[in-house]
């Protein structure tokens, strides 16, 4: 039997959104500029998909995501502020890195800033390790 693929949920400029098979959110960015209102959106959509399935994983792909501005790292750092605090039991995000060193730096200050007793981001440089640790917090 083939593994189910994921099944995809939302997308726009910024990426795409899947709903995977194995129980988790899948977020795969786009190469580019692009606007906060659709990087909001994006994550706005897969909160929503994380509680619609009460899920508590999720894993984004950022090997092509372009640097973000400071405006995007702080609503980032908010939003998943809010949105572990509707996730009591904890919220486990798994980040393969991006390729540009400028978003890595970036990414180091979201993962810094926002963690907390019930967020738990973990950066990896292969989406294979990246699902291996989802799996085994899942």
């Amino acid at each position: 039997m083939t593994p189910a693929s994921p099944r995809l949920y939302f997308e726009n400029a910024v990426g795409r959104l899947y709903a995977h098979p194995d129980g988790y959110a899948l977020l795969r960015f786009s190469p580019g500029k692009r606007k906060l209102s659709e990087l909001q959106g994006l994550l706005s959509n897969m909160r929503s998909l994380l509680e619609f399935n009460r899920w508590h994983r999720f894993l984004t792909d950022q090997r092509l995501l372009a640097p973000l501005t400071p405006e995007e790292v702080a609503w980032i750092v908010d939003h998943w502020h809010d949105t572990a605090a509707q996730h009591p039991a904890g919220l486990y995000g798994a980040v393969v890195m991006a390729q540009d060193v400028f978003t890595r730096l970036a990414m180091g200050q979201i993962v810094q800033q926002a963690n907390t007793a019930s967020m738990h981001f973990r950066r990896f440089e292969t989406e294979a390790e990246a699902t291996a640790w989802l799996g085994q917090v899942g």
